[in-house]
């Protein structure tokens, strides 16, 4: 018998007052997914903390406890609010240090731009034993400590640090993934959904209804990992939707 294929799971952790409180609408959660899904690791969980130190630590340590990676957007800038850093190091048992590299590349960045003060400095500030994370867009790297990646809550900034990740990270296959419509509501089609997924191992499938036009339907995604199971999958969903007397259409509604 086959090993099952290690599936790789990330959680993310949104830090941020301002992402509680409405004002700012977070647009990581997924391109954080999409990336994860290129790699081959699957976001498995995301959480939404405010800029409290206690929140902080203790939604790193359930989180990194429990997936392979873990990664934080948000709170590393220059301002007092920003204790990410803090937060991380407290949970990871570490002092906080200005890692020398990271003091360099602002030095040389705010060299035209005002020089480094006290502010800016707190943007090389590290947990102790933590390495850099490029970031090409504002000067400030990221920081990867053990399996904990912090990032920029600026999305374009954080699009920059995943990408500098990019083919650095462990994973496994990513996931493939194919969309079927049917003008039909999902409870009458539960039974083929769930024997359809069971006949095919190595493939999930979603169920997304919506109502338009004043009728009910819904879009069925089949993943997988394989793409002969996703071909298969999708092509004996659409086998049996069309048997029941309904059209389905392949790409979705």
């Amino acid at each position: 018998m086959s090993e099952t294929p290690k599936v790789w799971t990330a959680a993310l952790l949104v830090i941020g007052d301002e992402i509680l409180s409405g004002r700012t609408q977070d647009k990581n959660v997924a391109q954080v997914a999409t990336w994860l899904n290129v790699q081959g690791i699957r976001l498995a969980e995301v959480r939404v903390v405010g800029d409290e130190e206690a929140a902080i630590v203790e939604a790193v340590n359930a989180l990194r406890a429990r997936n392979d990676y873990l990664f934080t957007t948000g709170g590393i800038g220059p301002t007092h609010d920003d204790i990410t850093v803090d937060a991380v190091a407290a949970a990871l048992g570490v002092g906080v240090v200005i890692h020398p590299e990271a003091r360099a590349i602002l030095e040389r960045y705010y060299a035209t731009r005002g020089g480094l003060n006290e502010g800016r400095l707190r943007m090389a500030r590290v947990p102790h034993g933590a390495d850099l994370i490029p970031n090409r867009m504002s000067g400030a790297p990221g920081i990867r400590v053990d399996n904990v990646f912090l990032m920029a809550g600026v999305p374009s900034i954080t699009a920059g640090m995943l990408d500098a990740l990019t083919g650095t990270l462990e994973g496994g296959l990513p996931v493939l993934s194919e969309t079927i419509g049917c003008w039909v509501p999902e409870s009458e089609i539960a039974d083929l959904l769930r024997q359809t997924e069971k006949a095919h191992e190595g493939s999930a499938i979603g169920s997304y209804p919506f109502f338009r036009e004043g009728r009910t339907g819904a879009n069925f995604v089949i993943r997988a990992t394989d793409p002969a199971v996703l071909a298969e999958c999708a092509e004996a969903l659409l086998t049996g939707l069309r048997a029941t007397g309904r059209e389905a259409f392949p790409g979705g509604i």
